[in-house]
């Protein structure tokens, strides 16, 4: 190879003429080149230099290899035909220490067949000797560059991903049991079935409880079952071969295919016509199901699903399997609705209140307690979606530093407090779990005075003090039930 590369170093040596190598700047191109002919590497690391990149060097596979696990590599370099370990096994060792590191391969025996089989285990490009110094320069700098542009992508996905993410955000007990059932969950393999009416956060827990399994690293695939038309829902979901049907142009993978290893998300599941009810349940059963036209493919898919529905109701109507209701049913969630947990919507306003204000680029808004007492009266028909879609128009339209009763919806900043109901607590609630939840719900109602909480209660002021002890400052600061002052004791 040595007399091949004449044509590359035909331009003017700058160190021979006394001008010195630039130094690689801090974001420079850092090359690997491999080459068992140490003159070979030499050149290359020559030209590679005056293009202003830092260039590492192996005279084997071995050392090359040991390179990439010690260094930031960008672009390798390398000959394919090399005693020993051949460049296209490099390759693929390289690729699995470090998959972001483009390859490209030099050899003097090319063929279409050499360059189809590099391309096939991820080679970026395919040079053939002799080679010209343009031409490997411009194919280093494009692999160069196809590299950073992968992992800006990455970056911005992983990014993006953050700030869509949504949290878990809630201390009220009734939703602590609801996500301490579902922590448990999570690291299994179980089947889930999230319940609860319409913006309860069904969606949400099923991302938990996939972030919080040993697959999160893998795909989280969610499917709305009532916004597919009942007719391509089958299709969606398994898949079809081409020419399965008129219209099937091309071979499609399923949404099934596309959770491979990681978790599908079923929601509204009780809205499935019977067909996809029984392919689904081959599916739990048998692991396995058949694309349209297609052979029988294993899955490996952990299934969470939702509905607003009563599925027992359902089976009891005819409309939805038995069977298959209790194969989903394995681990059953109810996801409460938020008049149920009231105490978190002072949470939940900080919260969204946060996300929005960033997202709009404002200041942080502060709720008024009289913004904050309306919230707390209103009954929350659309439940959590509903208080979000409310704190978003809020931020949108409030022309202060304050979120007022004038910028929530006329519904919400018209709320009276609802009359005094009886509060119910399942069997085995603890007495003093009991007991907390008493003394909020009255104060509430008395607007934080807590000498008439005492009195309505039976007991002291101090009473109240003592068992509030364990409140932070911040529930104080959001919720209106710990603010009014006491008028004596």
């Amino acid at each position: 190879m040595h007399d091949n590369l004449a044509e590359m170093v035909d331009a003017p040596d700058d160190s021979a003429s006394g001008a010195p190598t630039p130094t690689p700047a801090a974001d420079a191109i850092t090359v690997l080149v491999v080459d068992d002919e140490r003159s070979n590497v030499e050149s290359l690391e020559k030209i590679f230099l005056r293009e202003g990149m830092r260039v590492l060097t192996a005279h084997d596979a071995r050392h090359g290899l040991e390179q990439v696990r010690t260094h930031r590599v960008n672009v390798l370099l390398t000959d394919l035909m090399m005693p020993g370990t051949t460049g296209l096994e490099l390759l693929r060792a390289v690729k699995q220490v470090s998959p972001e590191v483009e390859v490209v391969l030099m050899t003097a025996y090319g063929s279409v067949e050499a360059a189809v089989s590099a391309m096939r285990e991820g080679a970026y490009d395919f040079v053939e000797k002799p080679l010209k110094r343009m031409n490997i320069v411009k194919s280093v700098r494009k692999a160069a560059e196809k590299q950073r542009l992968v992992a800006e992508n990455r970056s911005l996905k992983d990014e993006i991903k953050l700030l869509t993410r949504r949290e878990i955000v809630g201390s009220s007990p009734t939703w602590r049991r609801v996500v301490d059932v579902a922590t448990q969950a999570a690291p299994s393999l179980a089947t889930v079935l999230v319940l609860g009416e319409s913006g309860t956060g069904k969606e949400l827990l099923a991302r938990y409880i996939h972030d919080k399994s040993a697959r999160a690293s893998r795909p989280f695939v969610a499917v709305n079952c009532a916004a597919i038309p009942e007719t391509i829902l089958e299709s969606e979901l398994f898949g079809h071969e081409r020419g399965a049907f008129t219209g099937a142009v091309a071979k499609k993978e399923g949404r099934f295919a596309k959770a491979s290893a990681g978790t599908l998300f079923l929601d509204e599941i009780g809205e499935l016509s019977p067909a996809v009810q029984v392919k689904l349940l081959r599916v739990l059963q048998e692991g396995e199901y058949e694309p349209l036209g297609g052979n029988t493919v294993r899955s490996d898919v952990r299934i969470v699903a939702a509905t607003n529905r009563d599925l027992r109701a359902e089976v009891q109507a005819g409309r939805f399997r038995e069977d298959l209701f209790y194969r989903l049913n394995v681990i059953a969630i109810t996801a409460p609705p938020l008049r149920a947990r009231r105490e978190d919507v002072p949470l939940l306003v900080d919260h969204f209140l946060g996300l929005y204000c960033a997202k709009n680029g404002r200041p942080r808004l502060k709720p008024t307690r009289g913004a904050l007492d309306r919230m707390l009266d209103y009954p929350w028909p659309g439940n959590v979606r509903e208080l979000e879609n409310a704190i978003e128009r809020a931020v949108v339209l409030s022309r202060s530093d304050s979120l007022t009763e004038q910028d929530l919806p006329e519904a919400v900043a018209q709320a009276a407090a609802p009359a005094p109901t009886k509060l119910v607590f399942d069997i085995g609630t603890p007495l003093e779990e009991i007991e907390l939840r008493v003394i909020r719900e009255t104060l509430r109602s008395t607007k934080g005075d807590k000498s008439v909480a005492a009195q309505l209660l039976g007991i002291s002021t101090r009473t109240i003090y003592r068992k509030l002890d364990g409140v932070t400052e911040d529930e104080e600061a959001r919720d209106p039930a710990f603010a009014a002052p006491v008028r004596g004791d």
